[in-house]
């Protein structure tokens, strides 16, 4: 909870007594491996920050999962474009690997956006960051190379996730085949 205190502190500068009514809306929560917190058809209700754990977020196709997004420890997750539209998810939102994350409802999100400017500010920071993450998965996807995809993908993501989601659904993330990865992690190793 420190953790989440000092990210928001960095963000948007909060008062305690703004923190205090930020703390109380919040839900601690604990989830064992491959738990599915938000299933396809649902609404995803909730904002998630993980205070440890690993999580992902993934649709089917024909039968095959496509990953879309992974997150871990300080940071946040949801299904957001089920979150911010309150509208049935496409998505699946998984726990990856036992998981502790803070839940704030949709709800209470609307309620602390009235409280405070600085809430709304949070929200617009995460909104942001989002759409940035999207842009440049997208400009990835349609112009590099599965080398320069994996190259980046190393690069630009946590190291806890880098090393411990399962290969196949880092190279469903990366759309390439996993043994296309497999190859790609060959040689680079031998580089």
């Amino acid at each position: 909870m420190k953790e989440l205190h000092k990210i928001l502190e960095e963000l948007i500068c909060l008062t305690e007594s703004e923190w205090e009514s930020f703390y109380d809306k919040l839900i601690r929560k604990e989830f064992k491996a491959r738990t599915l917190i938000v299933r396809e058809g649902s609404m995803a209700q909730n904002l998630y920050f993980i205070e440890t754990g690993l999580l992902r977020t993934y649709h089917l196709l024909d039968g095959k999962e496509i990953n879309t997004y992974f997150a871990c420890d300080r940071q946040f997750i949801s299904i957001f474009s089920s979150f911010i539209s309150q509208t049935p998810s496409f998505e699946i939102l998984e726990t990856i690997e036992d998981s502790v994350v803070y839940e704030l409802s949709y709800q209470a999100l609307t309620e602390l956006y009235k409280e405070s400017s600085k809430f709304e500010k949070l929200g617009r920071i995460i909104a942001e960051k989002n759409y940035l993450c999207i842009l440049d998965r997208t400009f990835t996807m349609q112009t590099k190379t599965a080398k320069q995809k994996y190259l980046d993908f190393i690069k630009n993501y946590d190291k806890k996730i880098v090393q411990r989601v399962p290969q196949h659904q880092i190279a469903s993330f990366l759309g390439i085949a996993p043994e296309s990865l497999s190859r790609v992690r060959k040689e680079i190793s031998i580089s």
